[in-house]
């Protein structure tokens, strides 16, 4: 197997991560690969997913196709008729 190329320089915090707490993933495009690292640990191992791959992924989020069902309410024994 090849050796993944080497991150761009420039990675990039979600816009929704809150600030200053470090619990983010990071991530970096080049032209063929996306690597994804933990912001905590900018070391540490990368996950390296090839580009057409994030971007199947990126469609399947924005169209909620990946969205956990919404779990049913608890039945709430006052509310039933009498």
């Amino acid at each position: 197997m090849a050796e993944p190329d080497l991150p761009p320089t420039v990675w990039r915090k979600s816009t929704r991560s809150p600030d200053g707490d470090g619990n983010c993933v990071e991530v970096a495009v080049s032209s063929e690969r996306v690597f994804l690292r933990d912001s905590k640990d900018q070391d540490g191992p990368m996950l390296v997913i090839n580009a057409e791959d994030w971007a199947t992924f990126l469609a399947a989020v924005k169209a909620g196709t990946l969205d956990l069902p919404t779990p049913p309410r608890p039945h709430d024994p006052s509310c039933s008729a009498r």
